[in-house]
Parts: C-alpha cells; sequence; structure tokens
C-alpha cells in the first residue's frame, strides 16, 4: 500500500469512528440529551461539580475519540515524511493530540479536557485550511471553507455567544465547530486514497 493511501485509510477511519461513537453514545444516552442544549463531550461526562457520567454512552465516546486521535497521530508522522510541509504539519499534529486528550480526559477532568477541546477546535480548523499545501483544486477550497466555518463558530461562541445560542443553542454551536473539522478529515482521507489525487498531491511536494 502507498504511503498516501495508508495516511488516507487512517484518516477515513479516524473520521468514521469519531462520527459514529458519537451518533452511538447519544442513541445509548439514558436520559434526555439534545443537540440544542448539550454539548457533544456531555456524552464522556458532563462539566463539574455535578458532573454525571453514563455507561455504556461515557466509554464509546471516550474510545472513539481516543482511537480517532492515535490514528490522526499517526497519519501526521506519515504524511510529514511525504510532504514535509510543516505549515499543516504542526496544526494536524496538535488536533491529533487534542483527540486523545478528550478521549482521556472527559468533561470532569478540569482544566485537561476544556484545553483538549480548545486544541481540537483551534488547531483542527487551522489543518483544515493549511491543508492546501498538500491538496489541489477543489479539495483544497473545501478544506479551507469547512476550516474557516469552524473557527468563525468558535469565534462567535467564544466571544458574542448570544448570537448562536440564543438559536442553536450551546450544543449546536458546538456541533458548527467540530463538524467541519470532522467533515474535511473524513474528505481528506477519501482524498488521499484516491489514486489520481495521490499524483497530484505527489506534485504539491516540488
Amino acid at each position: 500500500m502507498k504511503t498516501t493511501k495508508l495516511i488516507g485509510a487512517l484518516l477515513f477511519l479516524a473520521g468514521i469512528i469519531a462520527f459514529l461513537g458519537i451518533i452511538t453514545a447519544e442513541a445509548f444516552y439514558p436520559i434526555e440529551y439534545t443537540t440544542f442544549k448539550n454539548e457533544i463531550s456531555d456524552l464522556g461526562a458532563t462539566r463539574p461539580p455535578n458532573s454525571l457520567i453514563f455507561q455504556p454512552s461515557a466509554t464509546l465516546f471516550n474510545t472513539s475519540m481516543l482511537m480517532a486521535g492515535v490514528f490522526v497521530l499517526i497519519s501526521t508522522f506519515l504524511q510529514n515524511m511525504f510532504f514535509k510541509k510543516l505549515l499543516f504539519t504542526i496544526p494536524f499534529g496538535l488536533f491529533g493530540l487534542g483527540l486523545v486528550g478528550v478521549g482521556i480526559f472527559p468533561g470532569n477532568i478540569d482544566p485537561y479536557h476544556g484545553l483538549s477541546s480548545m486544541l481540537v477546535f483551534l488547531s483542527g480548523g487551522v489543518a483544515a485550511i493549511t491543508a492546501f499545501k498538500i491538496v489541489s483544486i477543489p479539495f483544497k477550497y473545501f478544506g479551507i471553507a469547512l476550516g474557516s466555518i469552524a473557527l468563525t463558530a468558535w469565534f462567535l461562541a467564544m466571544f458574542f455567544p448570544s448570537i448562536l445560542f440564543s438559536s442553536i443553542g450551546m450544543g449546536g454551536t458546538e456541533r458548527w465547530v467540530a463538524y467541519p473539522i470532522l467533515l474535511w478529515l473524513t474528505g481528506l482521507g477519501a482524498y488521499l486514497m484516491n489514486e489520481s489525487n495521490t499524483q497530484s498531491s505527489t506534485i504539491n511536494r516540488v
């Protein structure tokens, strides 16, 4: 298997595992859980001081994030050997590290969970944008758009929360940050598994 195909397979799996982990954990959540009021990380544990942890949702969510993060970290190492584009490698590696942190430190563990989530959101958005260094048109434009959406939603949530919270809630706002990144991640995996795209990416290395 070519290096780029292996990278693509790992990233595609990371995206699928993250999405299905979230969906399955939501399905097993024993009390009312809505995408309007609940943060994604509530699936692992709600915020302190009165944290709630429900099984098997917590194990499903935490394991999915950890696995996705490990796959991203392995892919970061491999793609850096192939593409040698630090502008992309650094935020992408931080994104993988953040996912691992989310899996290891559930929502009831402060401040590590919050820091890990912040790392996922910021570095993931930046990585989606800087991936233009290793992909070609039109996918590079999708990456820039999805990364920009994620970062814009994060900025609004942090500094002007009422703009989005009143219409789509805290949970919906967080998903507008996280899901564009996960969609891009899955798309990047599919892109790199494609033979013709692999050839174009090789040209971009020069």
